[in-house]
C-alpha cells in the first residue's frame, strides 16, 4: 500500500531494548498513536507488549518506556533483558514449571493445548523465536477463509404482511367458531341424555 517496508525495517532482532524508528531521507515513518481505551495502564500490561512489536515492526507511535514489562521505577531505567524474557515468553514458562510442579492437575487444565502441541516450558521460548522468524520471513498479511454461515439464525418471527395476518386472524376464527359449534353439539347431546 505504502511501500515503506523496504525503507523502514523495524527492529530486526527483538532485543528487549526500546526501539524507535528514525526518519530516513525520503519521507517520514508511518505514525500511530496507541489509543488503551479503558486498559488500564499498569506496568508490564500485554497493551504495552502490542505497542512494543508495533514499534518493532516499524511504527513511528510516541511512548515512554516506563510501562514496559522490566522498567524499573528505582534506577529509572529499562532493563532489557527483563524486557526480552517477557517477549519472548519466558514469564510464560516460568509459570508453567511453577504449575507442573506444585500443582498438575491446573497445569493439564491450563496448558491442555501446548501439551497436546508437544510444549515443554522450556520450548516456550524457542517456539516464539520460531514465531518472530516466521513474521519477519513473511510480513504479508495473511487473510483468513472463513466460510459464511450457511443459514441465518433467526431469533425472532419473520414479520407477516397484511394479508399474511388477515388470513392468520380468518383461519382463527374459523378454527374458534368450529370449536364452538361442536360443543354446542356435545351440550345438545348431554342435554338429550337427562
Amino acid at each position: 500500500m505504502h511501500e515503506m517496508d523496504d525503507e523502514y525495517q523495524g527492529n530486526v532482532g527483538a532485543t528487549g531494548e526500546d526501539f524507535s524508528v528514525e526518519p530516513a531521507e525520503s519521507r517520514r515513518p508511518f505514525r500511530a498513536l496507541l489509543d488503551i481505551g479503558l486498559i488500564r495502564t499498569t506496568t508490564g500490561n500485554r497493551v504495552f507488549d502490542a505497542l512494543k512489536g508495533a514499534l518493532d515492526g516499524g511504527l513511528d507511535i510516541p511512548h515512554s518506556d516506563k510501562r514496559f514489562a522490566g522498567f524499573s521505577k528505582d534506577s529509572k531505567k529499562l532493563d532489557a533483558e527483563v524486557h526480552r524474557k517477557y517477549v519472548y515468553g519466558g514469564h510464560v514458562a516460568a509459570y508453567m514449571k511453577t504449575l507442573m510442579e506444585d500443582e498438575p492437575e491446573k497445569y493439564q487444565n491450563h496448558f491442555s493445548l501446548y501439551i497436546k502441541k508437544g510444549i515443554q516450558p522450556d520450548g516456550v521460548v524457542a517456539m516464539y523465536k520460531k514465531v518472530h522468524a516466521a513474521i519477519r520471513a513473511n510480513l504479508a498479511a495473511k487473510t483468513s477463509e472463513k466460510k459464511p454461515p450457511t443459514k441465518h439464525k433467526r431469533y425472532n418471527l419473520k414479520k407477516l404482511t397484511y394479508e399474511e395476518r388477515k388470513a392468520k386472524l380468518i383461519e382463527r376464527l374459523n378454527a374458534l367458531n368450529a370449536a364452538g359449534r361442536v360443543d354446542d353439539d356435545e351440550n345438545d347431546e348431554d342435554d338429550d341424555w337427562t
